[in-house]
């Protein structure tokens, strides 16, 4: 079906469930805990019967004990929306950072469209309206449209962000894979701010990290193409490693500030041990 995830890997995920931080309101048929109330077996509360109530809710033990006529509630399983804002600027072609989003975004949506939920995918740069997904039946044009995906262009983060922003719709859950390797990063604070619950997954490549550059160098930005002249010594190495360490930090720091799950991924890493352990030990999926 696709080349970002194997069928194994497909079948272990059917058992999965995108987790929310916070109580979201959405449609009616999904698979997420709700503000509202509904029909499933979960008790919620009691409240006085009204006319027009479903006598089959009455509580008859609760009336025979306490001369009160009250029925039970029940928790609501709604479909929420999960937005996938997905970086495809030229950045994200260092290090195999587009394929690593590529098969998060893949994962993730395949998780929330076996539990019914509806997905959109947003790109920045934009490609045009975001394609809306619902449904196990969607999964096969899911998968195809999201390993179309290139990167190529500038990161333009607040663009992406107040075009998200401006999506008519329920608020739902706001997944941003990206490098963030753009000053506006901060505008991630906007999406959180809107309603929505937001999960950065910070991808980040070896070269990012810890290049392995020494000596006099030319560097091109990927994007901008600007040239920059540098002489790369044993202390020059060493002061990136400490800047890159202190933003990441700061960038950890600020999304959870906001309410934001924050995940530091590597572009290396086995996507497979990161759905299955890290990110169920850590509430993304359960």
């Amino acid at each position: 079906m696709t080349s970002l995830l194997s069928p194994a890997l497909m079948a272990r995920l059917e058992s999965l469930q995108l987790t929310s931080r916070h109580r979201l309101m959405g449609r009616f048929g999904g698979e997420h805990k709700s503000k509202r109330y509904g029909n499933t077996v979960d008790f919620a509360d009691f409240r006085e019967y009204h006319p027009g109530d479903d006598f089959r809710r009455i509580d008859y033990h609760v009336m025979a004990r306490l001369d009160q006529v009250l029925i039970k509630l029940f928790e609501a399983d709604d479909e929420i929306t999960v937005r996938f804002l997905v970086d495809t600027s030229a950045s994200m072609t260092v290090g195999g950072k587009m394929m690593q989003a590529k098969r998060i975004t893949a994962a993730m949506g395949f998780v929330a469209l076996t539990a019914h939920d509806s997905v959109s995918v947003h790109t920045f740069p934009t490609r045009g309206t975001a394609p809306r997904f619902a449904g196990r039946a969607a999964v096969p044009a899911f998968l195809a449209y999201v390993e179309s995906l290139e990167a190529t262009g500038l990161t333009p983060f607040a663009e992406a962000a107040s075009h998200l922003l401006s999506q008519g719709g329920l608020p739902g859950l706001t997944v941003v894979l990206s490098d963030l390797l753009t000053p506006e990063w901060r505008s991630l604070v906007q999406l959180r701010a809107a309603g929505s619950d937001v999960t950065i997954m910070h991808i980040l490549s070896e070269d990012d990290l810890d290049p392995e550059f020494s000596g006099d160098l030319e560097l091109v930005d990927t994007e901008l193409g600007e040239r920059l002249t540098v002489s790369v010594t044993a202390d020059v190495a060493d002061s990136y490693r400490r800047r890159v360490q202190a933003w990441r930090e700061d960038v950890a720091r600020t999304a959870r500030g906001t309410g934001a799950s924050f995940q530091a991924v590597a572009a290396e890493e086995d996507i497979e041990a990161l759905l299955l352990q890290s990110w169920r030990e850590a509430g993304v999926l359960r």
